[in-house]
């Protein structure tokens, strides 16, 4: 079973290459309380991705689903060939005079550098989403994270740990994304262009459109409101105005 996509069959992944120039090898697995572990305090189990785009197909499902029993069940054979993809596709790059990129967490949230993985590859990028704010602390040179906001009064914890950093963080709109206007005190830039361009926008609001049927749906504060955003910044703003702009979850969480 291979592990890693090298076609950029996700359209982001696509859309990213194109836009960056490099070369990205994505990993899909099918989430779990083990490889999401905030899933729930987040409030994004329901409206997870998962289902979105490809995922609908249970071919696709039921591949992810068979990645995810691997990492599971064999830790360390999923490590060791893992980096043995890591290790070809980097050798294919050099060998094409393409430039390498790694995104591990298609649709999880492993904490990769824990097992040593973007430092192993100096050579090579690596990206990511996550719902831990620890993470956004002490990473290597060459991995870039974005944290991932939600409204959930039991995750405002994180979301204020990550807001002491200028790490991007996205947001999930439903409708559009209202770019230009401003989230949590930082402006919001449309962030389903490119996940590479993503990650440089420092103290940034990255807006993602919400995508999946079953998603749209979907009432979890993992969700965001356009009308919840500003026409101003966080110190330029009413303290009203912000409350409905994300602060208000803040406040209520000290």
């Amino acid at each position: 079973m291979k592990l890693l996509d090298t076609s950029a069959s996700n359209t982001k992944i696509k859309k990213s290459q194109k836009e960056s120039g490099l070369r990205i090898a994505s990993l899909s697995l099918y989430p779990n309380d083990t490889v999401c572990p905030a899933a729930i305090l987040a409030g994004c189990k329901e409206p997870c991705l998962v289902e979105a785009g490809f995922g609908a197909f249970s071919n696709v499902r039921n591949g992810r689903q068979a990645k995810t029993d691997f990492y599971m069940k064999d830790r360390q054979g999923f490590l060791d060939q893992l980096n043995k993809e890591i290790e070809n596709f980097i050798s294919l790059c050099i060998r094409n005079g393409e430039s390498p990129a790694f995104r591990l967490n298609t649709i999880s949230d492993i904490p990769w550098e824990r097992y040593g993985i973007p430092q192993r590859y100096p050579q090579a990028y690596f990206l990511d989403y996550t719902k831990s704010a620890q993470r956004l602390h002490d990473l290597p040179p060459n991995y870039d994270i974005i944290f991932s906001y939600s409204q959930e009064p039991k995750y405002q914890k994180q979301v204020k740990r990550a807001l002491l950093t200028d790490r991007p963080v996205a947001v999930v709109f439903r409708g559009f994304v209202p770019v230009g206007s401003y989230f949590l005190g930082r402006e919001i830039v449309d962030g389903d262009l490119s996940d590479i361009k993503n990650q440089k926008q420092r103290g940034k609001i990255i807006g993602l459109k919400l995508k999946g049927n079953a998603a749209k749906k979907s009432k979890s504060l993992f969700i965001v409101e356009p009308s919840q955003s500003t026409q101003c910044p966080a110190q330029a703003c009413r303290s009203q105005d912000l409350a409905e702009a994300g602060k208000g979850f803040l406040l209520a969480a000290e």
